[in-house]
């Protein structure tokens, strides 16, 4: 192996290399002596670097996608409102309308309801600390990680042969036929609904547990003087006293909903009536060439996501 190592060829490499560093250093030397002069122009200095990465990567790609939806799929004529008038005439797309509204009511009540009842249950029991940790635990699977394991659980095979999902494996057990879950609509979207349930279960049991440890002893001792129950407890004590958690939780999961699409592209890839508005802009843009229908989807979805964000800053702000 040849060892030998020219100082002199990288030499102008490492002239160079330290001429960077040095005005590197100057540049921030020259913002901390500017400081201490006005807050105003400190705070423009500071920002700079940041507003102009958020309106490079985020304010022109959501003006050229909000022109985008006005135009044919090529991107070659004006089409007007062509693109919003078929997301909400045409069967295929009004399919992935209702599919997203159904995700978008049901997996927040779902898990802000199990991890409310769930943190309820292991507070301040024994195995607070393990509970816990087993129902946190798909929390650090991801979501196209998430999907691969449940695709297996609902995996079919003929009657005959040995099956290999565990959903199937349990009903043939129990003296039932194997069935193809996620072919079977409309009862698929809630079986890929159950996905994203089992893995954010566990967010909403830390925060909502940690609210409830935070709510004051004394109206605890109150309570309970007064001859309280579990129940009369719940939702005369607990519930009110951990409002803004739950709402934040809602919230946190509503817009996570919106934005999904990992879960549903493992799984179905939005086939057999499963397709939600995230998986349906990414199939017109990318692989069908409708790029003015996937826009229109895309900026359908923003909209959708804004007012909820203005409702999250809303409670936020008031807390």
């Amino acid at each position: 192996m040849d060892l030998d190592f020219d100082f002199g060829a990288e030499q102008p490499k490492l002239v160079m290399l330290l001429l960077g560093v040095v005005a590197f250093l100057a540049v921030v030397g020259l913002i901390i002596l500017v400081l201490d002069r006005t807050s105003r122009f400190t705070a423009t200095i500071m920002l700079a670097p940041a507003l102009i990465l958020m309106t490079i990567g985020l304010l022109v790609p959501t003006i050229r996608t909000a022109l985008l939806s006005f135009m044919s799929g090529d991107s070659q004529r004006f089409v007007g409102l062509d693109n919003y008038v078929w997301m909400f005439t045409q069967p295929e797309a009004l399919l992935t309308l209702r599919n997203t509204l159904i995700w978008l009511v049901l997996t927040p009540l779902l898990v802000t309801s199990i991890g409310l009842v769930y943190a309820v249950l292991v507070d301040r029991t024994r195995f607070e600390r393990l509970a816990k940790a087993l129902v946190f635990l798909p929390m650090a699977i991801s979501f196209v990680g998430a999907g691969i394991i449940w695709k297996f659980v609902y995996a079919y095979r003929p009657e005959e042969a040995d099956q290999i999902g565990l959903l199937n494996q349990i009903v043939v057990w129990l003296g039932g036929e194997p069935r193809q879950w996620l072919l079977e609509a409309p009862y698929n979207t809630f079986f890929l609904i159950l996905v994203l349930v089992w893995i954010q279960a566990g967010f909403a049991t830390v925060v909502l547990s940690a609210a409830i440890k935070g709510i004051p002893a004394e109206i605890v001792e109150a309570a309970r003087l007064d001859g309280a129950g579990p129940f009369s407890m719940f939702f005369r004590v607990t519930l009110p006293s951990i409002r803004n958690a739950v709402i934040v939780v809602g919230v946190t999961q509503a817009i996570g909903t919106l934005k999904l699409f990992d879960i549903v592209r493992t799984m179905t890839n939005g086939n057999f009536d499963t397709s939600v508005i995230a998986v349906d802009m990414y199939n017109n843009a990318f692989r069908f060439g409708e790029t003015g229908k996937g826009a229109a989807l895309a900026v359908f979805l923003f909209v959708l996501v804004m007012p909820i964000v203005w409702y999250q800053r809303k409670v936020q702000k008031a807390r």
